[in-house]
């Protein structure tokens, strides 16, 4: 012999101690899984007798199947051995077998998938709520509340905030219609409340609690919705509460509430982000916080997945393949735990931790595949694992058919799966180049989990993560210890909150390392690349990774052509102002104003020295003008000028603020509205950063900026009152000189207060730029523009705004000017540089 046998699946000599021989991939339960999940997702909106119809003939055809193979199997056997027999050399009526029965399967599961959804879809679309929903009418209901409420993102419509209103899932119970019909039924609907004064008690509801509510029903946003109706309640007050939650909700919500309470006195990321590690709990994640958990692909660990029950697990029956040898690893043989106790304890954890997380299809998800999980561990045979996979999604499409349409149950699925499959291989080819076997594993599973993951993200979000990898591998390093600490201070909380704030103090260490990892990788310039989102972009996506995983091997060999791909994403990812500049001309070398792209609303820049500049407005998302700051290359921001406190022009201030220093924010006097002005003094305060009021006429000079406030003028007497009550006529108004560049920006002045800009300045100089007012609105003093005179006229308004800005009118005004016409919707950014005739004007479209 050349040399010893070895088994190819653990790479091991045959006959080895323990060397984990795993046989192929069993992937017989893989088809009636997809058939069934398929079946589900399409039944779920079909026609009762269209999916009554299917169901009939998949039944029927898998009967004849099965009476057509076991008919053949008979002659067979009748006919005796024969050379095409299992007994005489041929296995061809045994194959025959396997694969009717197979196919049967597929069939049978399909149909009871189709079966399950079409009951389910059924009952949704029955009763009078759909009809009530359709009509927009008012009712009132009695509703058991089913999930956690949860917190919506405040909405910017035009120069206003939308508040921020709670989700809550429940089933109407008892419906009282305004003719007063009563009506007993179990129908699935979304409450969404705005809480006002009592939104702590709305927020601290309890699943099984019931509610009498008043409200208008409205059509669900998608179609084939889990959803009957969205139930729009009455305003004002606190829930008014009818039946209390039961025992075991109330236990759990004692024990999320004792976590809470531990963590109060955690810093902020810490604070918000340990609940959402331990149970899901992201009620205190800021927008800006879940913005950077998004662009790093780190939100699945804000949600309740089977990683966290994994980890206790592991912590349990200790690393793979030990839970059945005598040399036991974990807390069990310290304990002096057998191994039926054991797996007792470890189901006990799971139920414990399906209570405490919530009994929603997401946790049952999570619980499901962390026991497969629990399977790996305990018997280090990962690839017989697939079947164990597949049999959980049939049978938990089969509980809760809405789950075949769930993205995030898509996700789990996938990356479970890949864990189980491409990550051990990927990890050995890994190892065979020189990787340490542990760094291997994690580095393996951060792939593959990102490769299969990655182009269902796209159809969600339209963009691609370029940093995901890296920091995920940074935080995997500190999720473990974060989740056990957390579920430790979790469990002591009941017993002694100070206990449990020691260990919620030492647990605030790594979630703020990951709250670290999640800000730092979201701050770099190429953090994310955009993608053609939908199906479409998800299938190129998988295509692109197929040819690159395809192509690796061959990859490895070059290892030229491995650090030059290595430098290039670096490159991309970091995107150096210069190279930015030299691949695509942006910004132009010598720039002095930059108009950002921020949608409908204003933000500007005028460059103050190298990498500083002062902003003028941020507007509405603090996401477009980061990217803009960050595209232009300023880290330094001495003065922030917010012309008034709308929130097309003040929301996106946290974007401003992140990663740079900024020196002071200067407003306008009048604070209106009052809830955009307090939450500017809020997020300043925050980043302790001053706030201090312009004054009227007051000059200023930076570098090679001087600028004037023109507007607002001091008060006099006879003056009309609305320039003390409008905030658009509040608009703080700058004359500018950069060099020789001279420019007006207007804010959002209407013809009056343009007209007191006029009386007050009569001399106004002509100037290079004007910053049109108000998106280039209908409403412009023709006598100001003919004064001022502008070479170029800029408009920030939004693609496709219901604002119809700007109007026809205003641009053809401009232009019977001499002014040559740029806008964000259709330029993009505009960087302008030079000043008189050598004016030049760039547009990143």
């Amino acid at each position: 012999m050349s040399g010893p046998v070895v088994h190819t699946a653990s790479g091991r000599r045959l006959g080895a101690a323990d060397p984990r021989q795993e046989g192929p991939l069993d992937l017989r339960l893989v088809p009636p899984a997809l058939a069934a999940w398929a079946a589900t997702a399409l039944a779920l909106d079909a026609p009762g007798r269209w999916v009554a119809v299917g169901v009939a003939l998949a039944v029927c055809a898998a009967l004849g199947i099965v009476g057509g193979t076991w008919a053949a199997s008979r002659a067979n056997r009748a006919r005796g051995p024969g050379p095409d027999s299992g007994q005489a050399g041929g296995g061809a009526p045994a194959y025959r077998w396997w694969r009717g029965t197979a196919a049967a399967g597929v069939l049978l599961c399909g149909a009871a998938g189709a079966a399950a959804a079409g009951l389910h879809g059924a009952d949704a679309r029955s009763g009078p709520v759909p009809g009530l929903a359709q009509s927009f009418a008012r009712a009132d209901a009695e509703v058991t509340v089913t999930s956690d409420p949860r917190r919506t993102r405040p909405q910017i419509r035009g120069d206003h905030s939308m508040p921020a209103s709670l989700l809550v899932d429940a089933e109407v119970t008892r419906l009282t219609t305004a003719d007063g019909t009563v009506t007993r039924l179990r129908t699935p609907v979304l409450l969404m409340v705005t809480p006002g004064e009592a939104a702590g008690r709305w927020q601290r509801l309890l699943p099984t609690t019931g509610l009498r509510i008043g409200g208008r029903f409205a059509p669900p946003r998608h179609e084939g919705e889990r959803i009957a109706a969205v139930v729009r309640a009455d305003a004002g007050g606190p829930p008014e509460v009818i039946r209390a939650p039961t025992p075991v909700q109330r236990v759990a919500g004692k024990l999320r509430a004792g976590l809470r309470e531990a963590t109060d006195g955690l810093g902020t990321d810490a604070r918000a982000l340990l609940p959402g590690l331990v149970v899901g709990d992201t009620s205190r994640v800021g927008p800006e916080l879940d913005d950077a958990f998004k662009a790093t692909d780190l939100t699945h660990l804000l949600a309740v997945s089977g990683s966290n029950l994994s980890i206790l697990l592991f912590l349990l029956i200790g690393p793979p393949g030990y839970a059945l040898r005598s040399e036991r690893r974990g807390l069990a043989p310290r304990l002096g735990l057998s191994l039926r106790l054991t797996a007792l304890t470890g189901g006990g954890i799971a139920l414990a931790f399906v209570i405490v997380c919530r009994p929603e299809p997401s946790v049952l998800r999570a619980a499901a595949c962390g026991l497969i999980t629990l399977l790996a561990i305990g018997t280090g045979r990962r690839r017989s694992l697939i079947p164990a996979l597949a049999a959980a999604v049939l049978l938990l499409v089969l509980y809760d058919p809405w789950l075949a349409r769930s993205y995030g149950f898509l996700l789990s699925v996938l990356a479970t799966g890949a864990l189980l499959t491409l990550a051990p291989r990927w990890s050995g080819a890994l190892q065979r180049h020189g990787v340490p076997p542990r760094l291997a594993e994690v580095l393996a599973a951060a792939g593959a989990a990102q490769a299969v993951c990655a182009p269902v993200v796209v159809v969600l979000a339209s963009r691609v993560s370029l940093v995901a990898i890296p920091c995920n591998l940074l935080a995997e390093f500190a999720v473990a210890p974060a989740t056990v600490l957390g579920f430790a201070a979790l469990a002591v909380a009941p017993v002694s909150i100070p206990a449990a704030q020691t260990l919620a103090t030492v647990a605030g260490w790594p979630a703020g390392w990951i709250a670290t990892v999640a800000r730092t990788g979201a701050s770099l310039p190429g953090a994310q690349a955009d993608w053609p989102g939908g199906w479409q972009g998800a299938g190129l996506l998988a295509a692109v990774t197929v040819v690159l995983v395809l192509s690796a091997r061959r990859l490895a060999r070059h290892p030229w052509v491995c650090s030059a791909a290595a430098l290039l994403l670096v490159l991309a990812v970091l995107r150096p102002v210069p190279l930015t500049r030299i691949m695509s001309g942006w910004p132009p070398p010598g720039w002095a104003f930059a108009l950002c792209d921020v949608g409908q609303g204003d933000a500007m820049v005028l460059a103050a020295g190298q990498g500083s500049g002062v902003v003028v407005d941020t507007g509405p998302d603090p996401r477009p003008v980061d990217r803009c700051l960050r595209e232009l290359g300023i880290t330094h921001v001495p003065l922030l000028v917010l012309t008034h406190f709308h929130a097309d022009h003040v929301r996106g201030l946290p974007g401003v603020l992140r990663g740079r220093e900024v020196g002071a924010v200067q407003t306008t006097s009048l604070r209106k509205p009052a809830e955009q002005a307090a939450f500017v003094r809020r997020t300043a305060a925050e980043a302790h950063v001053p706030v201090v009021p312009a004054v009227p006429g007051e000059r200023r000079r930076l570098g090679p900026l001087d600028w004037q406030v023109l507007w607002p003028a001091p008060q006099v007497a006879g003056a009309p009152p609305y320039f003390l009550t409008e905030p658009n006529d509040s608009s703080l108004t700058l004359f500018v000189r950069s060099g020789a560049l001279t420019l007006l920006l207007l804010g959002d002045l209407e013809p009056p207060a343009q007209q007191g800009v006029l009386r007050r300045y009569p001399a106004l100089p002509r100037v290079d730029v004007l910053k049109v007012a108000h998106h280039g609105s209908a409403y412009q003093d023709a006598g100001l523009l003919r004064t001022a005179r502008p070479r170029l006229a800029v408009i920030s308004c939004g693609t496709d705004n219901p604002y119809g800005h700007p109007a026809a009118r205003t641009v053809e005004a401009l232009t019977a000017a001499g002014a040559r016409v740029l806008r964000t919707d259709i330029d993009g950014a505009i960087a302008v540089s030079g000043a008189g005739d050598g004016l030049r004007a760039v547009g990143r479209s």
